[in-house]
């Protein structure tokens, strides 16, 4: 049967066989990063993680994650401390290497992917590099990154053959391997979530298969690594435009006085229909980004793409004009901006439109707004600037305008305040 929950995940993989022991290193130790590098050691093998921030790699090698995840703190300490896992801040030889560096995008109109960080994860490892040794990709990258991969670690070491020139012959593996987990559910997704393998060769495939199969339950569906990159594009892009419906449908509902949330519900009943849930944006490292890479790419043919994300990027503007109404109806009035992170329940404010808007408002309307975050002491230094937070209860006691952005459940021991007026950009208490 499969594990149900993290803790229990946890314990499979810290009980796992010590068979094979080959050295792995995964070069990034951010959120996708450092839950790998931690499943990898769990299940017994020499794991060295290596990333630029020193704080991160302090942290990581005194048994404690620098990000919070489910139970992710209590198997990195316990794997640090067996010696499984440590960090570094300059890549060390192993026999495999896993890139998840960010990939972020330029500013806006073109959105242009920047992948100068798989590019420097390439160069860092380069020196190490020796006959035998896979490599990983695990960013999500515009199609052809694997390959770009392959021909910089090829001008970096002449001395060694890759896949993009001498084929199944090559002295060096590599695959792309997209992750496909979300915050919150990080270590048990790890473990049951189907796997996409897009080696350059099937020789590549096969060797990032049997590494995965270290602690994957999933199926490894084996393919080549440009469709591998463009599925992982594909999921998110798909996910993106389900979510514009929602959010342009809120819009013109609000245009029209209708309730949205009823008009979705009574939608729903349809037996081919599942609209999903508007909110004030999309946010996260993921579904906000990647289908500008195939934008990008295919600008004249991604025309539903493009509009998804330019409905999506429009949501803010509207939450922020309702929000302006009510402010400016009552100068008196105080506003509570109720969440800031990109999703509920996680400690991820990466592209959070949420942020976006209460950072917006405490600018326009300066001592009237404070915000409210059961996150928030994790919110970085510099995003926190300028921000009034308070306790939950404290924000709702004193506003006379909620702004509801965030659906945490810690919001839910409190009733709906029908004593102030409310803007429920999610559904919250619909």
């Amino acid at each position: 049967m499969p594990p149900t929950d993290d803790k229990q995940i946890l314990i499979d993989a810290n009980e796992s066989g010590s068979g094979s022991r080959a050295a792995v290193s995964v070069i990034g130790l951010g959120y996708i990063g450092l839950p790998t590098a931690a499943m990898f050691a769990a299940s017994g093998k020499r794991v060295v993680g290596v990333d630029t921030s020193r704080r991160a790699v302090d942290s990581i090698n005194a048994g404690k994650p620098h990000i919070e995840e489910g139970d992710l703190d209590a198997l990195v300490e316990r794997c640090v401390a067996s010696g499984h896992l440590r960090a570094v801040t300059t890549p060390v030889p192993a026999d495999a290497f896993i890139i998840a560096v960010p990939t972020p995008t330029g500013p806006a109109p073109d959105h242009a992917p920047d992948i100068s960080y798989v590019e420097s994860a390439g160069r860092s490892i380069a020196p190490v590099l020796k006959p035998g040794d896979l490599i990983i990709l695990e960013s999500t990258s515009p199609v052809g990154t694997t390959g770009m991969l392959s021909r910089l670690l090829a001008a970096e070491r002449g001395d060694l053959s890759f896949p993009h020139d001498a084929g199944e012959e090559a002295d060096i593996r590599i695959a792309y391997c997209p992750e496909r987990i979300i915050p919150g559910r990080m270590l048990k997704e790890l473990v049951e979530n189907d796997r996409i393998i897009g080696g350059m060769t099937p020789r590549c495939a096969r060797a990032a298969t049997e590494l995965y199969a270290a602690f994957v339950r999933g199926q490894c569906l084996v393919s080549d690594a440009r469709t591998a990159e463009m599925v992982k594009l594909t999921e998110n892009a798909f996910r993106d435009v389900n979510i514009a419906f929602a959010n342009e449908l809120s819009m013109v509902c609000e245009d029209m006085s209708i309730d949205v949330w009823e008009v979705i519900r009574l939608a729903n009943h349809h037996p081919r229909v599942s609209i999903l849930r508007p909110g004030p944006g999309v946010g996260g490292h993921c579904i906000a980004v990647d289908p500008w890479f195939i934008v990008a790419s295919a600008p004249e043919r991604a025309r539903l793409m493009r509009t998804a994300r330019e409905v999506n990027d429009a949501k803010p503007e509207f939450v922020l004009d309702r929000a302006r109404r009510h402010l400016d109806d009552d100068a008196a009035a105080i506003l509570a901006c109720l969440g800031l992170a990109y999703k509920p329940d996680v400690d991820d404010f990466r592209e959070s439109p949420s942020l976006a808007i209460a950072r917006q408002l405490t600018a326009e309307y300066p001592g009237r707004v404070i915000c409210s975050d059961p996150y928030a002491h994790t919110l970085p230094q510099e995003l926190a600037i300028g921000l009034d937070l308070q306790s939950h209860a404290d924000a709702l006691s004193a506003a006379g305008i909620v702004l509801m952005l965030v659906g945490h459940t810690a919001f839910r021991v409190h009733a709906f305040p029908s004593d102030k007026r409310v803007i429920d950009s999610v559904g919250f208490w619909a």
